[in-house]
């Protein structure tokens, strides 16, 4: 995605779908009596907590229905319409999605892993939370703005996962070290937080970006200042240095 800022905005807002039409009753009929739906209109449907496992609903519409804790693992949903539909917390662990338009859909806390995403639309989806996220489908910007949403929540663990993700797309990517480095702090994880400082430390360097290396100099300081002393009067701690974590990790998302 070409504006960075846009993309962190879109992942990190909720999704709100628009009104959508009631689905054909038939279709709905035919698809919980016999897990199979090819083509068929169910937009708006609600089908929360729905077992679906397995089901045949490729090309199917199914935009603005609500999914959501539904179990849809393994379905086959290549070619549907899955614009504005609700699937927060829908388990699409093995799911066929590929050609899939999920245009702001919401995927938040979705089961995603093994899903076949491929060719899928994912503009505007929100998928805060979501696990398993291919790393096809998302670059290593969203990753990092995922793993600044979670931080943010106060879930650390979710936040190192992302900020991994990102680290694995970009390996030089010096705001991820930090920010995951911060998470391993907030952790208790002091040798990972300092390894993590460290080396972005040495990629800031790299980029001659100085506020990037006086960051990650005062991060790593404050890990290796034993915990029952404090720094010399005239040089703040860490905390004081950056003032809030979150906009310390948003002042470091690429551009």
């Amino acid at each position: 995605m070409k504006n960075k800022i846009a993309t962190a905005v879109l992942i990190l807002s909720t999704v709100c779908p628009a009104p959508a039409k009631a689905a054909n009753y038939e279709h709905l009929r035919h698809l919980l009596a016999t897990n199979q739906c090819q083509n068929c209109d169910l937009s708006g449907a609600g089908l929360v907590l729905a077992n679906l496992s397995g089901a045949n609903l490729s090309g199917a519409n199914l935009s603005g229905a609500n999914l959501s804790r539904a179990n849809l693992s393994g379905a086959n949903l290549m070619g549907a319409n899955l614009t504005g539909t609700g699937l927060f917390g829908a388990n699409l662990s093995d799911a066929k999605l590929s050609g899939t338009d999920l245009r702001r859909a919401d995927l938040r806390d979705a089961y995603l892993s093994n899903a076949d995403l491929i060719g899928a639309n994912v503009t505007g989806a929100n998928m805060q939370g979501a696990v398993g996220i291919p790393s096809g489908i998302a670059s290593s910007e969203d990753f990092y703005a995922l793993g600044v949403a979670a931080a943010e929540k106060g879930n650390q663990r979710q936040a190192i996962e992302y900020f991994t993700q990102a680290i694995i797309l970009k390996p030089k990517f010096p705001g991820a070290y930090l920010a995951r480095g911060v998470a391993r702090y907030q952790l208790f994880d002091r040798t990972g937080g300092i390894t993590d400082g460290q080396m972005a430390e040495k990629l800031f360097l790299a980029e001659a970006n100085a506020t990037g290396v006086q960051t990650s100099q005062a991060f790593v300081k404050e890990l290796q200042t034993p915990v029952n002393t404090t720094v010399s009067k005239g040089k703040p701690s860490f905390v004081d240095f950056i003032g809030g974590v979150t906009s310390m990790l948003l002042q470091f998302f690429p551009l």
